[in-house]
């Protein structure tokens, strides 16, 4: 919950805290009685760029390393993430963005965990899978070698820092993707670390997704279990997408685009027939854009077979075997829109509940669990069992109750 900028004013910076400013979510999750079933949030965020001083000493080549350390150093955003051209402006919209920064933590608990904790616990979340944020951005860097080495020092920093140190905290892992090699070594590195679910595709960048050099990293997720995510994020410099003026309209067509594309290109050069067990998440780009791309692959395909020669169905059909996360959800005035959609991607069993938080378009349980059209099983799945079926995740985690709200809701 964000207050309003007049209010905020009235607060010290020693006052803010992440449990207060979620008060209506802690009170929502009282209410409907979250405690009661499990709760998987497969995407949120953490800024990692307030830890680049350990991050960066991960760096295996002494003159990457050099570098990094010395743009850390600085202000503003470093070159060294190829900071784009764009912005995500809140416009003094959210205010916990700025107060964050003075929010006191434990000493003897690492900042990133015990954020993170006072959301879940105000939410009644479980368990949260933790992506980075700037870093989200990093597959447009024009330097493969440095995505490579900043990847491989964040997925070592995260691995060591916090997923070691916090069971409800898990991660799908960056994969530097335009160095296949690195991508490769990366899943053979970090498969096996504890908290490492799956291995996550930031997904603005330019490299195919069918390219035979990635079959074998393909093959490797497969046998090990572990499902393949992609990220969603925007590019303003795409040279479709730089013809916009507004950021809302980026952001809007931005978070679909390179997925669709990405999507498009998966099913139609066959990699369902070829990894049939490996597991494959959309994240990010709500749900319309997989309604809309089913119908205009199997439009297409009906007349153009041939193009698609490894294909034994309809491509729909393999996209429905998929897996989606929620956030951010479209939601229409006309509810049976959304429930059409949901029935399209067999959202009792393909769809994932995802907060998106702490990013200012974030999402509460209560998106879902709040739909007059869901039964009560399709809610427990979405917001949490299909998750835990996904990932691996032990359901008999040690549930935590939603924390008391610190303010009676207005």
């Amino acid at each position: 919950m964000d207050l309003p900028r007049d209010d905020v004013r009235k607060l010290s910076f020693e006052e803010f805290s992440t449990t207060q400013f979620l008060d209506h979510a802690a009170l929502q999750a009282r209410q409907r009685k979250y405690h009661d079933f499990l709760i998987v949030d497969v995407d949120s965020h953490h800024y990692e760029n307030e830890s680049y001083a350990e991050v960066f000493k991960y760096i295996e080549s002494p003159v990457i390393r050099d570098m990094a350390m010395q743009q850390g150093a600085r202000t503003g955003r470093s070159a060294m993430l190829n900071s784009q051209v764009g912005y995500q402006d809140t416009g003094g919209r959210v205010t916990r963005h700025w107060l964050r920064r003075r929010e006191e933590t434990p000493p003897d608990t690492h900042r990133d965990i015990a954020l993170t904790l006072r959301w879940m616990d105000a939410m009644g979340v479980d368990y949260t899978c933790l992506f980075p944020t700037p870093m989200l951005f990093l597959g447009l860097h024009p330097q493969a070698e440095v995505e490579a080495a900043i990847c491989q020092a964040y997925n070592r920093w995260l691995c060591d820092h916090i997923l070691a140190a916090e069971p409800r905290l898990v991660s799908m892992l960056y994969l530097p993707f335009n160095d296949p090699e690195a991508a490769y070594r990366t899943v053979q590195e970090f498969g096996h670390r504890k908290g490492v679910v799956g291995f996550m595709v930031t997904s603005p960048r330019y490299k195919p997704v069918h390219d035979n050099v990635y079959m074998k990293t393909y093959a490797l997720l497969e046998e090990m279990g572990k499902p393949i995510a992609f990220h969603a994020a925007y590019n303003w410099n795409d040279q479709a997408l730089s013809l916009t003026n507004r950021f809302i309209s980026v952001h809007a067509l931005g978070f679909m685009w390179f997925n669709m594309v990405h999507c498009a290109n998966w099913v139609v050069n066959g990699l369902p027939e070829r990894f049939p067990k490996l597991k494959v998440m959309w994240i990010e780009s709500g749900l319309t854009w997989a309604y809309c791309l089913m119908q205009r692959l199997d439009h297409s395909y009906m007349m153009r077979t041939s193009d698609c020669p490894s294909l034994k169905r309809k491509p729909s059909e393999y996209m429905r075997e998929m897996f989606y996360s929620s956030q951010p959800l479209e939601v229409p005035e006309d509810p049976s829109v959304l429930e059409a959609t949901f029935k399209m991607i067999k959202a009792d069993t393909q769809l994932l509940w995802s907060s998106d938080y702490p990013h200012w378009d974030f999402d509460l349980p209560s998106v879902i669990y709040d739909l007059p059209f869901l039964a009560e099983t399709a809610k427990r799945n979405i917001l949490g069992g299909n998750a835990a079926r996904a990932l691996g995740l032990d359901t008999k985690v040690m549930k935590r109750a939603p924390a008391a709200p610190a303010r009676a809701a207005e």
